[in-house]
Order: structure tokens, then sequence, then C-alpha cells
């Protein structure tokens, strides 16, 4: 009985690891922005500070996901702390912890990133519904 209890225990352990998302390093960040064929507008700080403060935080957050890949147009901000009014938003990817919520002004359910239950490839997050992302301090 107490072995059936361990199995479930480390089976369970293994499939929340293998579901967990990690945030974008910045060389990730630079690459993908470098390689993508979404349309990107940039906001916030220019895009050659990526990186360049660990006080700065950058987000992609895009209007489209194709089976596992998020694009369409998307937004690339850098900087601070913020509220990101972010409607028709449906992927995201940052290199902090964000958190993604149903309603401007970053009220209503907000859910982390880190926390992701869609996982799309290069470490986007499915995110339907974000009408606001909510940007911690770093």
């Amino acid at each position: 009985m107490q072995f059936q209890a361990l199995a479930a225990l480390i089976l369970t352990a293994f499939a929340l690891k293998a579901t967990a998302i990690k945030v974008m390093s910045v060389a990730e960040m630079k690459h993908w922005i470098a390689t993508t064929d979404a349309d990107l507008t940039f906001i916030g700080e220019p895009v050659e500070n990526i990186g360049l403060s660990p006080l700065r935080i950058t987000v992609v957050y895009c209007s489209q996901r194709t089976f596992n890949v998020c694009g369409g147009a998307c937004n690339v901000y850098t900087g601070g702390e913020t509220c990101i009014d972010a409607p028709n938003t449906n992927c995201l990817s940052a290199t902090a912890n964000v958190a993604s919520c149903d309603s401007s002004g970053c009220f209503g359910s907000c859910d982390a990133f880190a926390s992701c239950g869609t996982r799309l490839d290069n470490n986007f997050c499915f995110t339907p519904g974000t009408a606001s992302i909510s940007v911690p301090p770093s």
C-alpha cells in the first residue's frame, strides 16, 4: 500500500515537472525576435535594450496561435513594472514571470506565466481571453 502511494507521488511529480514552463532567457528572446515571421510592434524601451539591465523585462504577446506556434500580430514590450493593456492576446512569452489577466487594468482573474496550462513552441503559453498583462518589478 505504501509502495503504491509512493509510486503515485513520484508519477505526479514527474507529470508536474513535464508541464512546467520556464521564462525565456534573453538570448532566446533575441533569437525569437530575429527569426520570427510574426508582425512585430515594439513598445516601451528600444529593442536594443533587451538584456542590458536585469531590471528590465521583455514580454511578447500575440494575437494568433497556429498549432503550437504563437504569431500573427505581436507586440514586444521591454521595460519595468507596469500593466499592459493587451486585448485580443492569445499567447505570450516573457523574460520574467508575468501574469495574464482576463480584464483590462490587470484586474479580474490573473494567471502566472509559470503556471501555464498549454505550453507552445519557443516557451510561449496559450493565453486565450487575455485582456491585460501584469509585469512585476524585477
